[in-house]
C-alpha cells in the first residue's frame, strides 16, 4: 500500500491523539500545541515518536490500525516519559528506541488481549518505560533524573490542608495525561478535546471535578490534587468506558462516573505500590480501572 505524504501526517496526528483515545488529526495539533507550550522539545519529539511507531505499523503490515492512530499514541507516551525521566546526553536517543519498542510492544499486546477482546490501551507504554527506569539502576550508561528515587513508605507524609487550586488543579489534570502539570499545556490540551466533540469535552470536565472531589474527600495529599495527580487517569477512563469501548447502552456514562471514583483510590494504593521502587505511576490506575470494568461488562451487559 502506498502512503501519500499527507496520509503519513494524517496518522501521526491521529497518533498523538489517540493518547486521548480519539481519532482526531486536528485534536492531535492541539495536543501537540500544548505540549511546546511546555517545551518545543516535547511537541516535537511527541511528532516523531508518533511517526516511529505508525511507521512500524505501516512496515508491519498492519495500515489500517495505522491509519487510525493505534501504532503511535504509546509511541508518543514512552517518548516523552524517557525524555523526562532520563537524563544525560542520550536522552533524546532512548526516547527514539523507547517510542520504537513501544510500537512493536504494542502489536504483541494487541494480539494477546484481542482474544479476551481487551484493548492494549498505554500498557505498552508502561511497560517500556518502567523497563528503562528500572534498567537504570544496573546500566551506567541510563542515567536517571533526580525526580525519580525510592522512597520509604514509613518516611512519607500526606499533606490533605493547605491551600486548594481547584481550577488550576482539575485542567493540570488533562495536562498529567502528558506528564505535564502547565496549566496552559492542560487548557490547550482540554480545547483539543473539546474540538473532537463536545461529548468528550464533557466527559473530560466532569471527570476532571469529579476526580477532584473524590480525592478532596478521601483526605489526598494537597500538593497532588493542585498539581493534577488524581485527575489525568480519571479522564482516560471516562472517555474509554463512557465513550469509546463496548458501549451499547445508556447507563455507559454512569459506569464511566463508577469509574472515575474508582480511578481515585487506585491512584493513591499504586502510587503506595511503587514509591518504595522509584517507578512513576503513570497511567497504570487509568488501565486497571478500564480493564476492570470492560471486562465486567462482558458478563454484566447492561453496564
Amino acid at each position: 500500500m502506498t502512503i501519500k505524504p499527507v496520509q503519513l501526517i494524517n496518522m501521526i496526528l491521529k497518533g498523538v491523539s489517540q493518547v486521548v483515545l480519539i481519532e482526531n488529526s486536528i485534536t492531535g495539533i492541539f495536543i501537540i500545541a500544548g505540549l511546546m507550550a511546555t517545551s518545543l522539545s516535547l511537541g516535537v519529539l511527541a511528532i516523531v515518536s508518533s511517526c516511529i511507531g505508525t511507521l512500524i505499523g505501516i512496515a508491519g503490515g498492519d495500515s489500517e490500525s495505522a491509519q487510525s492512530g493505534l501504532f503511535g499514541f504509546n509511541s508518543v507516551l514512552t517518548g516523552l516519559a524517557l525524555f523526562i525521566y532520563l537524563d544525560g546526553p542520550y536522552t533524546w536517543l532512548f526516547a527514539i528506541i523507547g517510542a520504537a519498542i513501544a510500537g512493536l510492544l504494542n502489536a504483541s499486546v494487541m494480539h494477546i488481549l484481542g482474544q479476551f477482546k481487551m484493548p492494549a490501551i498505554t500498557f505498552p507504554f508502561i511497560l517500556v518505560t518502567w523497563l528503562f527506569v528500572i534498567a537504570a539502576y544496573q546500566l551506567h550508561i541510563l542515567d536517571l533524573s533526580n525526580g525519580l528515587a525510592p522512597e520509604s513508605l514509613a518516611s512519607w507524609t500526606i499533606t490533605p490542608t493547605g491551600d486548594l487550586h481547584w481550577f488550576e488543579g482539575m485542567v493540570r489534570g488533562v495536562g498529567q495525561i502528558f506528564l505535564q502539570d502547565f496549566f496552559w499545556t492542560g487548557f490547550i490540551i482540554l480545547a483539543g478535546i473539546f474540538w473532537a466533540g463536545w461529548t468528550f469535552g464533557l466527559y473530560a470536565v466532569a471527570s476532571t471535578v469529579l476526580a477532584f472531589l473524590t480525592a478532596y474527600i478521601m483526605g489526598a495529599d494537597m500538593e497532588s490534587l493542585n498539581s493534577g495527580i488524581y485527575g489525568y487517569n480519571a479522564v482516560l477512563t471516562i472517555i474509554a468506558v463512557a465513550a469509546v469501548f463496548d458501549v451499547k447502552t445508556d447507563f455507559a456514562p454512569v459506569t464511566g462516573l463508577i469509574g472515575v471514583i474508582l480511578s481515585v483510590p487506585v491512584t493513591a494504593a499504586v502510587h503506595s505500590l511503587l514509591l518504595p521502587y522509584g517507578l512513576p505511576v503513570l497511567t497504570l490506575p487509568f488501565v486497571l480501572t478500564t480493564w476492570t470494568l470492560l471486562a465486567a461488562r462482558q458478563v454484566l451487559v447492561k453496564i
